[in-house]
């Protein structure tokens, strides 16, 4: 990071990376923001971007384009979105959350009543399951989210000894048609995801009304959602409208049947195919961005993880030897949030070339490669390294 030597080129900075408009004031301003490109840096172009590429593709969809990424926070217009049921309008003055089943105190909280509570931030990236490769890694975000911890609504409601499962519905409804042996059944249904008790009463999982300062939009789950920090975007539930407590598993579609990974392990010496749910993040690292200057060039990327702890990134040019990166010290200091890291690449001759980049977590679970994920039959929780691209001069 270079430092800034006066308030005024903070304040260069701060428009030139488009903070002001998340509602951040220059004290706000994240010391791990990618670095404003200096005098006589060059942004190379990326040769690995499919013609068909587009941000977005529907109304309702939208795909972060990381060559426009310049900072850690993904403004509220360029956050990706995904939705199953469209995107509902929920009137304002008329929302209520709704928190029922097996509580003492059934709870109708207003978005005001909400508010009242003690608000805190949280600085939480995450990306959908079904971010990958193929979609350039735009299905991801990065953002301070305000609102109030889940655990704080719940105490309020009282949960009863014998809750195990935290249903979360969104506003978000469709058709479905259910089978049932040899029956089918057409039923209208919510877009549904649930917590076990653990989970649901841990100190991390929050009800936000703001994304970077700002309210949320209609896109990112307006007026309340669910943030569920390290886990895959499915579990952060948009629109929210009830909180229902029950004894019982949750069994809906997107639970059940959508979300969830299809592998083959190796099981007493036999390959078994072995489902598993979609919840937390397995950890990635990706390359966003490359500088040239005169002799050296700087490759930038970014850490997704569930929270644990980044060990180390590496860097590999063209098939070589794996070169240690430098993680930002600064941006490690949010658990959930994106790490950013640098590797200087001195010498790069002109012409295309490829760059990947991996990462380890502090338990030692080394990013992936392709070849590694053959084993999984289902598309989804691919943190696969990416490899890049690059040409240069």
């Amino acid at each position: 990071m270079r430092a800034m030597s006066n308030t005024s080129s903070r304040r260069a900075l701060l428009k030139q990376l488009g903070f002001a408009g998340l509602g951040l004031s220059l004290a706000e301003l994240p010391v791990w923001a990618l670095p404003p490109l200096g005098a006589g840096d060059v942004v190379a172009q990326f040769t690995d971007y499919p013609a068909s590429f587009n941000p977005t593709p529907t109304p309702q969809n939208r795909t972060l384009d990381l060559r426009t990424m310049d900072g850690v926070f993904t403004p509220k217009d360029r956050f990706f979105a995904m939705q199953h049921y469209g995107h509902p309008q929920v009137d304002l003055a008329a929302f209520r959350l709704k928190v029922g089943g097996l509580v003492n105190k059934p709870l109708t909280l207003s978005l005001d009543d909400l508010k009242k509570m003690r608000a805190t931030d949280l600085v939480a990236g995450f990306e959908c399951s079904g971010n990958s490769p193929r979609s350039m890694q735009g299905l991801s975000g990065n953002g301070k989210w305000t609102g109030v911890p889940l655990r704080a609504v719940l105490d309020q409601a009282g949960v009863k000894a014998e809750a195990r499962e935290f249903v979360f519905f969104g506003a978000d409804h469709g058709q479905e048609e259910i089978e049932w042996r040899t029956q089918k059944f057409t039923l209208e249904q919510q877009f549904g995801r649930s917590l076990t008790r653990e989970h649901a009463l841990s100190p991390e999982p929050m009800l936000v009304w703001a994304l970077n300062g700002e309210p949320l939009t209609v896109h990112q789950g307006a007026p309340l959602r669910l943030i569920v920090p390290g886990w895959y975007g499915v579990a952060n539930v948009k629109w929210l409208t009830d909180i229902y407590v029950q004894d019982e598993a949750f069994l809906g579609k997107f639970q059940t049947r959508w979300y969830r990974t299809l592998r083959g392990e190796t099981i007493n010496g036999e390959t078994k195919w072995v489902e598993t749910a979609v919840t937390r993040m397995r950890v990635k690292s990706f390359i966003a961005r490359v500088t040239t200057n005169g002799n050296a060039a700087t490759v930038h990327g970014f850490v997704l993880s569930d929270g644990t702890s980044v060990k180390s990134v590496e860097v590999n040019v063209d098939g070589g030897a794996w070169q240690p990166a430098t993680i930002d010290s600064a941006s490690v200091k949010d658990k959930y949030g994106w790490k950013i890291f640098s590797y200087t690449w001195n010498n790069p001759t002109p012409g295309d070339h490829t760059l990947v980049s991996r990462a380890t977590d502090a338990n030692g679970i080394v990013q992936p490669t392709a070849k590694d994920l053959e084993n999984k039959k289902s598309f989804l929780e691919d943190n696969s390294q990416f490899v890049r691209k690059v040409k240069i001069g």
